[in-house]
């Protein structure tokens, strides 16, 4: 009798990061604040607990001390659950002296770890999307078809087909074919494997669940890197391989203009995802802060996070993060205000400015970032879509500005379109 008890999961930590950069300048990827109060990694943990998926490892090696910290002081069972979530670093052995490669040189070299846990499937995850899924339902179906490997697929449109490894299905939901971001529509239009002109193709979304034998199997018997370049494609010609279906919200958060973009929808009357589902709760790390207290502010489309102290300022389509403070005759728009780490007033000045937002400031199109200092009268305003370049305390990420983690804007600083 199978049970989601046999199930590990197996969450990637993520590599350097660099499309999310600054964001990932001092923290990993699935590190990164999202919604005011979460971070990345909260999603899949979530999708895991409530799947009844009590056993994940989280394999991590980049920028990893901020990521470490919050698992460690989240993610705790209490001793009448035998559930856990670890954390398995890279690290050099004597069977291996290198660090991931990728996402299947990663899990081959926890190997051991993973044969140790005495699970039959493994369910291979990422950690930088953002969706609500059961896990439970794809482990049923992956039972029922009897699978060697089954891989989690969304429709996709033609618009889409080029960013995403494109599976060719069978009626009985068998995968026969692969191919990797294909640009050419040739290459595309024979992929097609839906009656629907919108969305004809099937993507991967990175989400594969293995049985444990065979994905031992499989690694220790080759070299390759990768799950979605190598060894699926090949499993294919293989193995049992088949595709489940799943047509929900799914992001994945890759790019600045991605993240900015999925931040602010969550704002909006009718948000694409909701994280007030009570049914399935996205958790994160208890803090125990104070409620908000706003001064004549005037708010509209805002997601406003705990601990933040708001004067008169007038805010719209923004997400205030934790601990933000903003001042008097302060205008933001259209901004993701990360927030800050302490409350501790004497850490609250740099260089003269204090954390947060002085009076007088006009915010647009803006990724601000933790602990960022914005003196007073501070003009930013958003770039032209496509956008890139670097400056003093700030970058330009397709158009939109990103100000760095800990940075300090003294006051009258204007960064804007044709602004010396």
């Amino acid at each position: 009798m199978t049970s989601r008890k046999q199930i590990l999961g197996v969450i990637m930590g993520g590599g350097r990061g660099s499309r999310l950069h600054p964001l990932t300048e001092e923290r990993a990827k699935p590190a990164v604040p999202i919604a005011g109060k979460y971070r990345l990694i909260d999603i899949p943990l979530s999708n895991c607990i409530n799947s009844g998926i009590n056993r994940v490892a989280l394999l991590t090696q980049f920028n990893s001390v901020s990521l470490h910290r919050h698992i460690t002081s989240t993610y705790n069972f209490d001793p009448f659950h035998h559930g856990w979530v670890q954390i398995w670093a890279a690290e050099q052995t004597v069977a291996s002296q290198k660090w991931y490669q990728g996402t299947a040189d990663a899990v081959r070299q926890q190997l051991l770890e993973i044969r140790s846990t005495g699970a039959d499937y493994v369910l291979i995850l990422a950690g930088d999307h953002l969706y609500r899924m059961d896990y439970a339902e794809m482990a049923r179906f992956h039972w029922e078809q009897e699978a060697d490997i089954t891989v989690a697929v969304q429709p996709v449109s033609p618009e889409q087909a080029s960013r995403f490894g494109l599976l060719k299905r069978k009626a009985d939901y068998s995968i026969s074919d692969f191919v990797e971001k294909p640009k050419d529509p040739g290459v595309q239009k024979n992929f097609a494997s839906r009656d629907d002109p919108e969305r004809p193709y099937l993507g991967s979304m990175g989400i594969y669940l293995f049985n444990t034998d065979i994905l031992v199997e499989m690694l220790a018997s080759s070299t390759d890197d990768d799950f979605g370049g190598e060894v699926i494609p090949k499993a294919i010609h293989t193995h049992k391989v088949f595709g489940y279906d799943f047509d929900d919200y799914w992001e994945d958060i890759g790019t600045i203009r991605s993240f900015y973009d999925v931040n602010l929808s969550l704002a909006q009357p009718t948000p694409p995802f909701d994280f007030n589902d009570r049914d399935s709760l996205i958790y994160t790390r208890p803090r125990f802060l104070p409620n908000s207290v706003m001064h004549g502010a005037c708010l509209n489309n805002a997601m406003i996070a705990d601990g933040c102290v708001i004067g008169s300022a007038d805010i719209t389509n923004a997400v205030i993060g934790l601990r933000s403070r903003i001042a008097d005759d302060v205008l933001i728009r259209d901004t993701y205000l990360i927030g800050a780490d302490y409350f501790d007033e004497t850490r609250r000045v740099r260089d003269g400015v204090p954390i947060g937002i002085g009076r007088g400031s006009r915010i647009e199109g803006a990724l601000i970032d933790k602990n960022a200092c914005i003196g007073e009268n501070v003009v930013i305003e958003a770039f032209p879509r496509g956008t890139d370049k670097d400056g003093e305390n700030c970058y330009i990420r397709d158009g939109i500005v990103v100000i760095p983690k800990n940075a300090v804007l003294q006051s009258g600083t204007v960064i804007k379109p044709n602004h010396p």
